[in-house]
Order: structure tokens, then sequence, then C-alpha cells
């Protein structure tokens, strides 16, 4: 019997592995070690109740006795607060799944490397803020890394049983998010609410913000810089409103290979759990026919600068990456509380690296979590520095 751990597990990419885990035999089929959620006390234990998880994790440490209440009598051992998700991930399993959002899934993310097995990766923040450290990590204690992230993992799946020799580009497609449409005029007055309403996706808030303003795109592209080993101009983004293709790879030839399936990211997950096989997942086929059509198109950087501040991260390499995603997260907040427009996460990221970039130690890759860390703490400050003044 296969082990399995999953890190942040009642996010919408942990919803999506419980339903395959479940739908694939449950505690039957699967030794679950840990589950770890954020404050979500119930939906956790409900969880850990249906795949007898050993153990349970709630980030908020305040609602452990919560935790511990909900799971009495049912033998999984409880815990809670950073540290304690950080433990869990050390804790020997076979297939561990990374899919806390943002960059508190670094530390589990370089637990599991530190440990080995397979980490399947859906926190694309690790590689983004500590690519090298933990690709680094990985190979050094064995440790295998496959990407979730559906872009990722499509590229890898174009590119099984072959390598990047030939490889003369990767396009990662991008729905363009809630106003791909939208007259650039109206973006500044964009809500909250109208960036939190994905045209094609179910996800979270965050990421679904994430992708009308098209920083996933960047932290993606960054993420395929690092994974693969790409340069910036061998990596490509195209607008694909109806989100079938997920990437494509050209090869020196001439020839494409692209990626389809359905907006599901059971796909990608059951792909990493089941990698190097295959096996049915319960995701809608596809049907061309039906679809009758898939559109493309160039992305603008006008409407989405978050783009050009990727290429900008790589061209610098060094702490860049840390500094655009806590810069990122940052400018976040910043929009979803309402203390600035969501036009101005761009620039506050900007600010954060220029002033980053001063600083000395930044052309250097962080090379422990407490470097990144402080990098981290740095660049929020400055982009709420920025937030402030504007």
């Amino acid at each position: 019997m296969r082990s399995v751990s999953i890190f942040g597990a009642t996010g919408s990419i942990g919803e999506s592995a419980f339903d395959l885990l479940m739908g694939s035999g449950g505690p039957a089929a699967w030794r679950t070690v840990a589950l770890t959620g954020g404050r979500n006390v119930a939906r956790l234990a409900e969880m850990a109740r249906a795949l007898r998880a050993e153990l349970a994790v709630i980030a908020d440490a305040r609602l452990l006795p919560d935790l511990r209440a909900a799971l009495a009598g049912t033998g999984t051992e409880v815990a809670a607060g950073d540290a304690a998700v950080a433990e869990a991930a050390g804790r020997p399993a076979d297939w561990s799944l990374s899919a806390i959002i943002g960059a508190a899934g670094l530390a589990p993310s370089l637990a599991v490397a530190w440990r080995g097995g397979v980490l399947a990766l859906a926190n694309k923040e690790s590689l983004v803020a500590a690519g090298p450290l933990l690709m680094e990590t990985a190979r050094v204690n064995g440790a295998t890394i496959l990407p979730v992230d559906s872009e990722h993992s499509a590229i890898f799946q174009c590119l099984e049983g072959g390598n990047l020799d030939s490889v003369e580009m990767v396009t990662l497609t991008a729905s363009g998010g809630a106003f791909r449409d939208w007259p650039l005029e109206r973006l500044a007055q964009a809500t909250v609410a109208e960036a939190s309403a994905h045209p094609n996706w179910a996800m979270g808030q965050r990421i679904t913000i994430d992708s009308a303003s098209m920083f996933n795109k960047a932290l993606e592209v960054i993420e395929a810089h690092e994974f693969f080993g790409l340069p910036s101009d061998r990596i490509a983004v195209l607008v694909h409103p109806e989100s079938i293709v997920h990437a494509l790879v050209a090869h020196v030839d001439g020839g494409v290979i692209a990626h389809l399936g359905a907006p599901d990211m059971r796909h990608a997950i059951g792909h990493a759990l089941n990698w190097p096989a295959r096996a049915p997942l319960p995701v809608a086929r596809l049907d061309l026919a039906a679809l009758g059509r898939l559109t493309f198109r160039a992305p603008c950087e006008t409407r989405w600068p978050a783009l050009a501040l990727a290429r900008q991260v790589i061209a610098s390499g060094g702490a860049a990456g840390a500094v655009l995603n806590a810069a990122k997260e940052q400018a976040l907040d910043d929009f979803i509380a309402g203390r600035i427009r969501f036009t101005d996460m761009a620039p506050a990221v900007a600010h954060a690296l220029d002033r980053a970039a001063g600083q000395a130690g930044f052309a250097r890759s962080p090379d422990s979590l407490e470097a990144v860390l402080s990098w981290d703490a740095a660049a929020r400050r400055d982009a709420a520095a920025w937030g402030r003044a504007a």
C-alpha cells in the first residue's frame, strides 16, 4: 500500500486530490500519513476521518483545540502551527502533494525534498522563491519532483520519454482570467468580487485574482525556467480563452506537440499520483467536434505587466524570485483589503524589485530557507510601503 501526504488538503488542489484518493479506494488503497489545512477545521477533520489519516495539522495554532475536539476518538494525531506543518512534511511518505498557496508552502516542500520520495509540486511559489535551493536539495537527497501546475504537467507529459535537446520553445497557455476582454481604462476600477470570478476554472480566491492580473502566469514562466532549465527566450505565453490546450512544445524541426484536456486539475494531480504509469481518471473526455474551435492570441503586456516582471526576474536571477513572490503576495493582500487598486499590484511589485536590487547579496541565489524568508520579509515591507504611499 502506497503512503501519501497532502499539504494544503482543504484548498482547491487538495480537494481534487482527496477526490482522487477516495475514488480509487480511499483508506483501503492508500495509507494517509498526514493532511494539513489552513483554518478549515471541519473540512480537515472530515477528510482525516474519511482517509483515516495518521496525522492532521491545522496551520492556525489557535484552532488546535477545535481540531482536537473534531477528531477525538479517531486515533488521528493532531497538531497545529507552521512548525507542525513542516514536521509533518518530514514524515516519510511515498508521495506528497505540496498544495499550500503562497510562500507558506516552501518549508514543507523543502522538508519533503530533504527526506526524499516523490514531491508532487502544485505550490509554484517554492520554485519561484527558491528554485535552485529546492532543485539541489531534491537532487542531493534523491527526491523526485513532479509538476502539478496544469501547464508544467502538460510540458512534462509532452516531453515524457524525451529530453530538451531538440526543444526550440515551450508555450504556456493562459485563460486571460476575469478581465481578458475588459477595456484597459476600466481595470483601475475593478473590484475584488469581479477579479474573483474565473470564466473557466474553479479555484480559490487568491489564485483566481492572480489569473486576472496574470501574476499566476508570471510565476509559471519563472517556474518553467527553474524546473526545465529553459531561458526566458524559449518560454512563451499564449492567451487561450477555452483552456483546452494547456501547453505546447515546439521542436527544432518545426513539429509542435500540444497537451489538450478539459480544465480539470484532477488530470495533472492524477498524472503525478500514478506516474510513471497512467490510470483512469474521473475527468471529462475531450470532444473537439462539440467544441468547434479553439482560439489563441498574444498577451498584451500593457494589460498584464506581470509578464514583463517575470522576464526581469529571470534576467536578474539571485534573490529576485523570492522578492517578486513576496511582493506579489503583499500587493494581493492589499488589493483584497481595499488598500490599493487592481492596477496598483504590478507597480508595487516593481518597486520592491527595484529596492531589493540595490541590496547586498541580491545577485546570489538564497542558499537556505532563512535567507529566502529574509528577502521575503523585506519585499513585503517595501510593497506595503508603496501601497500606503499610492
